[in-house]
């Protein structure tokens, strides 16, 4: 979860707290954290050997690097809505999720409310 906050209005904490609760492994990242609800944080990037899917929650301008750094560590890439970046798309070479919250579209998909 790239772009993870530790404060708890933040919609990245709300939605990896959702994941979490819901049994998903969570690897937060951001370097200003060294843990996140007791995980350890990844300071950048570069210290991710693999993911399923990498959720980025961050401003559209700094996607096109994260698309770059994830390439081939990760099977898809998530762009939280206010992340979509077309460049970071076309970078990341792979199946990409735009404009959708991954924990909406997972309670869609459970039927959960």
């Amino acid at each position: 979860m790239v772009g993870i906050s530790e404060k708890p209005e933040r919609p990245s904490y709300k939605v990896a707290t959702y994941l979490k609760e819901q049994g998903y492994k969570i690897i937060p990242i951001n370097p200003r954290l060294t843990a996140w609800k007791g995980i350890p944080a990844l300071p950048s990037l570069d210290a991710l050997e693999s993911a399923d899917i990498v959720v980025v929650f961050r401003n559209p301008s700094a996607v096109p690097e994260i698309a770059e750094k994830v390439r081939g560590k990760c099977q898809a890439l998530w762009l939280q809505p206010g992340a979509e970046n077309e460049e970071a798309e076309t970078l990341f070479g792979g199946f990409v999720v735009k404009n959708r919250c991954i924990m909406q579209e997972h309670k869609r998909l459970v039927g959960k409310r």
